[in-house]
């Protein structure tokens, strides 16, 4: 056991909650009206909060416990067997770490995939409901898709499907569920009439900021090392960040003719997601070049892609980690290849891998939205999805949590 790699991970499991709570909730709470930010923040922490004590519980064990092609097993449910003594193997045979490690690392990821979600149907879902539906679809979708991408055995796993971070397990598995909602909920009330413009783009700001920063975290300790195979994430992460947030201000700049911070948040978000599944594999190059393409692609996934969809996706989820998301794990397929700067050498071939890479697309955006249709129907049952018209005309801070954000 190397005590670098330990400190290197508990570090990087930090920044991943950072990226949570505060980062994600202050990016989608600033997004939201005045009188739905309390709402926001409080599904954002308390869904996180939820998953990593149903990881802990059975997640771990059905993700990570043992063999299986698209689920392992409840081995090691509740825990069991796993002490401060166990050890997780790493990438590099012979290198290992406390294995309650991996399991904190890994819970983060599982909690900021279903946090994600939030932002699709934000400002119009009983808390309740939000609360049941993430329990059902973690159960039901993250952890068989994070087992066949990552786990032994898995069915992508030993096709070799790249996801480094989870392009696929985190952000189009979340973006497919929180599309499905959009549609399933309907839109706001006045969708289309009334302005619904952000009521904080300045904590909007803080909060993509914030995310930046923890996904050093999310990319380059995935890596689940400190070694060079972290260094090429951690630049990987800086610098497809800054050309995707480039991107999206001369996209907005010559669609618009002004650039946004808005844009300039939600630029550096798609250049994130896009590098996620990419950023173990390519140069930083490639890094350069996949977040130049996604700041553009995903600016028209939030704009033409939008409309055409025809859905109240509130925040954006889909157009910006959909998008982005199937962006990065195609581009992953190609820029990996050695003469594209990659590190996949020898008999690597793009088109291949290509193929790989978009079957893990397909199987992941079909499972999720499946999963999530019948989540969001069994719920809708249970409990009502929606809350009333009056509450939300009111705002889900005083009807659903009893305060305010601000002092009016």
């Amino acid at each position: 056991m190397d005590k670098g790699d330990v400190a290197w991970m508990m570090v990087a499991t930090i920044l991943v909650v950072l990226m949570v709570v505060p980062g994600l909730a202050l990016f989608y709470g600033g997004l939201v009206r005045s009188k739905n930010m309390l709402s926001v923040l409080m599904q954002v922490m308390v869904v996180f909060s939820l998953i990593v004590v149903l990881w802990a519980v059975y997640g771990y064990s059905l993700a990570f416990g043992g063999e299986g092609l698209i689920i392992a097993n409840l081995d090691k449910a509740f825990l069991m067997g796993i002490t401060s003594d166990s050890m997780a193997a790493t990438f590099t045979a012979g290198v290992v770490i406390p294995e309650f490690i991996f399991v904190a690392f890994q819970a983060t990821f599982a909690g900021i995939t279903c946090a994600l979600i939030v932002g699709s149907f934000a400002e119009r879902m009983k808390f309740s409901a939000v609360l049941l539906f993430c329990a059902i679809w973690f159960t039901f979708s993250y952890l068989p898709i994070a087992h066949m991408v990552w786990g032994s055995g898995g069915y992508l796993f030993d096709k070799g499907a790249l996801d480094f971070a989870g392009g696929t397990v985190v952000h189009i598995n979340a973006a497919m569920a929180g599309l499905v909602g959009a549609y399933m909920l309907g839109k706001r009330i006045g969708y289309g009439k009334e302005s619904m413009a952000p009521h904080s783009l300045t904590l909007t700001m803080v909060g993509a900021s914030m995310l930046w920063v923890g996904w050093f975290g999310f990319n380059a300790g995935s890596n689940l090392e400190a070694n060079g195979g972290a260094g090429l994430a951690f630049i990987n992460t800086l610098l497809a960040t800054g050309a995707a947030v480039l991107a999206w201000c001369i996209g907005e700049a010559l669609s618009k003719g002004k650039a946004s911070m808005l844009g300039a948040a939600s630029g550096a978000v798609a250049g994130l997601v896009a590098i996620t599944p990419a950023c173990g594999s390519v140069g930083p190059m490639g890094g350069i070049v996949i977040g130049l393409i996604s700041g553009f692609i995903c600016l028209w996934g939030v704009n033409g892609l939008k409309k055409m969809l025809g859905a109240d996706d509130s925040l954006d989820v889909f157009g910006i980690h959909g998008v982005g998301g199937i962006v990065g794990a195609l581009l992953t397929g190609v820029f990996s290849a050695a003469s594209l700067g990659g590190i996949k050498g020898d008999d690597y071939s793009i088109a291949s891998q290509t193929i790989v890479q978009a079957e893990g697309v397909v199987i992941t955006m079909v499972w999720s939205a499946v999963v999530a249709f019948i989540a969001y129907k069994i719920v809708d049952m249970l409990v009502g999805l929606r809350v009333t018209e009056e509450a939300e005309r009111e705002g889900l801070d005083i009807t659903s949590h009893g305060e305010t954000a601000y002092n009016r």
